[in-house]
């Protein structure tokens, strides 16, 4: 795996290593931190933000979506994931977290391992293959990946899937109490509770082939002990990617270590009960290599969300959540008004491309993989013309 940050300025000509990466950020005067509202993107801000404070280095860290981005120059600029150039990028999802852990270590401070292992998580690595669990000490272990001990709470809101009992804690709860669990979960009844949770997603209905591959994703995962702010990695990064959408700011507190855990929590079960209700709820259609799938608005986005970021963050999540486990398609296209989404696994399909070259679009952001955009069409001619750029 590659682990080298890229410096994208008029007057960089190489891909620096992380040793001088860290060098820059030393001698920099001030630091700006932009993250791209993700998970993965979250995490290696607050790793490399973390070792900016403990190194007295001035900074700020903000969520910004490309569309809402720009280099200022008046500070050493650091752009975490895909996005315009700046003085220091990272831009490799996969990659990104070990990086950023690496030039806090190059600048002599205490990285921490966990957040950094959560953001590789977000990007739907292999935590437990990254050099990162052993700094870390972790190995798999039975059970499912959420962020809190009450599993009826953590099942019921998790967005590493999407199943029946994805209703909310009681339904969640319903299922576990057919188990017979006792109070003390050893780890003959944390494999029951990953077998029952494999079972119910993989042959839920709707479900497709994918799902059964999709969700070992939130099986097995990597345990984290006491004085940690989650149970788990994997429930570490799915707070992560829903506060990133959510709650940036939330986000940002949490990524740099403060007291963030309540409101984190608050704000995930929010985005999750948001995107799976959409899943439930939405009109779908099916096209050759495209799935689409059409849903209202968030009811509080005109209020609370008049931008539309909030919408699209939690678009974003329904695309993917129907890519993995509802599309019999490869790729997955949710539309609402003014607001859309991709979520793809054929590499052959850019979905930030397609978005940004669909009908009078103008602000897609994301990845190949992944990305969202507003328009200003009716939704029916958007959806045909991004349905067309997707085949």
């Amino acid at each position: 795996m590659s682990t080298t940050a890229v410096m994208e300025s008029p007057s960089a000509t190489a891909t620096p290593t992380p040793e001088e990466a860290a060098a820059a950020l030393a001698d920099a005067r001030f630091v700006r931190v932009v993250a791209a509202p993700d998970g993965a993107s979250l995490a290696t801000s607050g790793v490399v933000a973390r070792a900016l404070r403990e190194r007295e280095i001035p900074f700020q860290i903000r969520v910004r979506r490309d569309s809402a981005y720009a280099v200022a120059d008046d500070a050493l600029t650091v752009r975490v994931g895909p996005g315009r150039p700046a003085d220091l990028t990272l831009s490799d999802p996969e990659t990104a977290p070990t990086v950023a852990f690496e030039i806090a270590r190059e600048l002599g401070t205490d990285a921490d391992p966990l957040l950094a292992l959560a953001g590789v998580a977000a990007s739907e690595a292999d935590p437990a293959a990254s050099t990162l669990a052993d700094a870390a000490g972790l190995e798999r272990a039975p059970g499912v990946g959420v962020p809190v001990a009450d599993l009826a709470d953590g099942l019921g809101h998790s967005t590493l899937l999407h199943a029946p009992f994805s209703k909310g804690p009681d339904a969640a709860g319903a299922v576990l109490a057919e188990l017979a669990l006792s109070a003390d979960l050893d780890d003959g009844a944390r494999r029951r509770i990953a077998s029952r949770v494999a079972v119910d997603t993989a042959t839920g209905p709707g479900a497709t082939p994918r799902a059964a591959e999709t969700v070992s994703r939130a099986l097995n995962p990597l345990h984290l002990g006491d004085g940690t702010p989650f149970a788990t990695v994997e429930g570490y990064a799915d707070v992560l990617c829903a506060v990133a959408r959510e709650e940036p700011g939330t986000g940002v507190a949490l990524a740099l270590g403060h007291d963030a855990r309540t409101p984190a929590l608050a704000a995930w079960r929010r985005h999750a009960t948001h995107a799976h209700e959409a899943v439930r709820g939405a009109e779908t259609a099916r096209h050759g290599g495209v799935f689409v799938v059409r849903t209202p608005r968030p009811v509080d986005a005109d209020e609370d969300d008049p931008d539309c970021r909030r919408a699209a963050g939690r678009l974003r999540t329904v695309a993917r959540l129907v890519r993995d486990f509802r599309s019999p398609e490869p790729t997955a296209l949710v539309v609402s008004d003014e607001v859309a989404a991709v979520a793809t696994h054929d590499d052959a399909v850019d979905a930030a491309g397609a978005l940004a070259a669909s009908a009078e679009t103008t602000t897609a952001d994301g990845t190949a993989r992944e990305a969202d955009a507003r328009f200003d069409v009716d939704a029916e001619s958007f959806e045909r013309t991004a349905r067309e750029a997707l085949s």
